[in-house]
């Protein structure tokens, strides 16, 4: 199975996801490539970081899931591991997620939101995006939360993260039930 976290900058998904793959076994978190400069204070394992040609040679090669410019950077989704039998846990943006479900179609799709704009701006700031930066996702978050809502999205709070986690955990566990997404 192909899940899918997607939303705006600042929900929390990469603090959920961890959280998630931390207690589920049988998920598998795939690494995204991008192009953009670690963070202050960001773990080196947060993504593949790496320069602009070394990302297009990927995309040239059909190397990705899937892949979008964002705010001026490359992001993407390495091909999976073929050999690996647990379910694939993908943490990407929106317009990446719409390409992974134009390619795959059977996915378990979750809209990751803030529980206010406020709440987002501050999660925003607290890991450091410059100001301008603040401002530019804030003002596409709104776009991609729609775009996420139109893909059929599950949607979840990100208010508190134990709820959030547990809650994702069921969402998870009622597809794996029921066989579909």
């Amino acid at each position: 199975m192909i899940i899918v976290v997607s939303g705006p900058g600042g929900v929390g998904k990469g603090t959920v996801v961890r959280q998630l793959v931390a207690t589920d076994p049988q998920l598998v978190l795939s690494r995204s490539w991008t192009t953009r400069s670690p963070r202050p204070g960001e773990a080196a394992d947060a993504y593949v970081f790496v320069d602009r040609p070394t990302f297009e040679a990927r995309v040239a090669a059909d190397g990705f899931l899937e892949h979008a410019e964002f705010l001026g950077d490359l992001y993407g989704t390495p091909t999976p591991d073929p050999d690996d039998d647990r379910d694939l846990l993908l943490e990407i943006d929106v317009q990446g997620a719409a390409q992974v479900v134009e390619r795959f179609g059977d996915v378990l799709l979750v809209l990751l939101v803030a529980p206010s704009l406020e709440v987002q701006r501050q999660r925003l700031e607290a890991r450091g995006d410059p100001a301008e930066h603040v401002e530019r996702r804030l003002a596409h978050g709104a776009a991609e939360v729609a775009a996420g809502r139109a893909l059929g999205a599950v949607e979840v709070v990100n208010d508190d993260l134990g709820d959030t986690v547990a809650e994702l955990a069921r969402i998870i566990a009622a597809a794996r039930h029921t066989g579909a997404p």
